[in-house]
């Protein structure tokens, strides 16, 4: 079944959501996982892809938009089609994709906004009702 990790950050910007996600696909692919990233949507997309580039300048973080297939670990991705990923999806919408029971590992990045914070409590209350095991991580610095 899938596991549910919500990371909830000690800020109310929402570009620390992307900073945060950065830091954890960078983390997970260091251990050989294969990561989709979902955004809500092509400007969060492209913003997400630049800062994959920039966020470490020693670090070369693979990566590539869902359209272009890219043969690397890293998939940024829109919509409701995440292909054949079934490891770890880092969702960036705000609301639970269809697809994320396809995936061994979901981890849900939450500040302190107020639209970001009313809609996690929503995906969490989804989750909880269909079983999946969930986990917080109550970050104290970024």
């Amino acid at each position: 079944m899938t596991k549910v990790d919500f990371y909830i950050l000690p800020s109310a910007d929402p570009s620390a959501r992307l900073d945060f996600a950065c830091k954890l696909t960078e983390k997970a692919w260091r251990m050989g996982h294969r990561i989709y990233l979902h955004c809500s949507d092509a400007a969060q997309r492209d913003d997400l892809d630049a800062r994959l580039w920039a966020f470490k300048g020693e670090t070369f973080v693979p990566h590539g938009p869902a359209e272009s297939e890219p043969e690397g670990l890293i998939v940024l991705g829109l919509g409701d089609d995440c292909g054949q990923h079934q490891d770890l999806l880092v969702n960036l919408d705000l609301k639970v994709p269809a697809f994320a029971s396809k995936f061994a590992r979901v981890a849900e990045v939450v500040v302190e906004d107020p639209v970001i914070r009313a809609a996690a409590r929503e995906s969490f209350r989804f989750y909880r009702e269909q079983g999946y095991p969930l986990q917080d991580h109550r970050l104290q610095r970024l």
